[in-house]
Order: C-alpha cells, then sequence, then structure tokens
C-alpha cells in the first residue's frame, strides 16, 4: 500500500475523503462567470471554517463537484446544508438577475449526491480483518474468544 497522509485531531487520526456533487434548482446553466468564481470563494470559506480540505472541485454551468477530505466531527448532512445554504444566502443577495430565476429563494436543488472513497478498497479491509489470529461468530470477531457452544471453529 501506498504511503498515506493521515490528517490528526487532538484524539484521533484520520482521512475520511468524499466526492459530493449538488445541482442548482430546474439544472438552470446560471453558474457562470462571475457567479460561479462566487460559488468557489463561498465553498472555499465554508470548508475552511469547518475544517474541510478541498481535494478537488469543479463548478459547472449547473452543479458543483467536491472531492473533500472532512475531520470525523463534521456530518456530511450538516456540511452540504452550510455549502448549500451560505452560498444560496450569498449568491441571491449579491446578484439580482439570480432572485428573478430562482423566484423562490432556493438556488440549490433539494437533494445531493455523496460517496466516500479511499486508498484501499472494501476487500482490501475485509482481508486484512479476516487476517488477523481471532476467532470469530459470523462476520464480527473478538480476540481471544472461542467458537459460540456447538460451533467449531473457522477457518
Amino acid at each position: 500500500m501506498e504511503d498515506v497522509d493521515y490528517r490528526h485531531g487532538a484524539h484521533s487520526v484520520f482521512e475520511i475523503h468524499l466526492h459530493m456533487v449538488w445541482t442548482t434548482k430546474y439544472r438552470k446553466p446560471v453558474m457562470v462567470g462571475e457567479v460561479a468564481n462566487r460559488v468557489r470563494d463561498v465553498v472555499r470559506e465554508v470548508c475552511r471554517r469547518e475544517e474541510v480540505e478541498i481535494i478537488r472541485g469543479h463548478v459547472s454551468k449547473d452543479h458543483v463537484h467536491l472531492m473533500v477530505s472532512i475531520p470525523p466531527q463534521v456530518t456530511i448532512s450538516r456540511l452540504v446544508q452550510r455549502l448549500k445554504g451560505k452560498s444560496s444566502h450569498v449568491l441571491l443577495a449579491e446578484f439580482v438577475h439570480l432572485q428573478k430565476a430562482f423566484w423562490g429563494r432556493h438556488l440549490w436543488a433539494r437533494g445531493y449526491f455523496c460517496c466516500s472513497s479511499g486508498n484501499v478498497t472494501d476487500e482490501v479491509i475485509k482481508a486484512y480483518i479476516e487476517g488477523q489470529s481471532h476467532e470469530h461468530d459470523g462476520t464480527f470477531r473478538i480476540e481471544g474468544e472461542g467458537p459460540p457452544p456447538g460451533r467449531a471453529p473457522s477457518t
């Protein structure tokens, strides 16, 4: 496995990478020019405040892509809420033409996409856990514990 630069908190070591995408309401292609630049600035500001590192980002005409590294105390739903809420508030306040295009004061569509990513696959993690010298009951092992009564040790 390649060397990984883990992030460190006061009581934790972590690497939590997420790919997130959210779209404008009705997929309206309004994220261009100064609007796109302002979206990027607001996303950077929110991420900095939440101690979220932006690995990659892209503002398209009708959606935003982010790949981020989040600390364990940041929840995905709260992060998306802050990103969409703050950017919507700022953009609608600063760009009058957006107020006309999004008359309900909602710039972003309701949902979002998010998936985790990392340097190892689920199969690698499963193989690592299975390789530990533990007895197990189904899929959850306990070190030093024998098999349940009436069961033969598993291999």
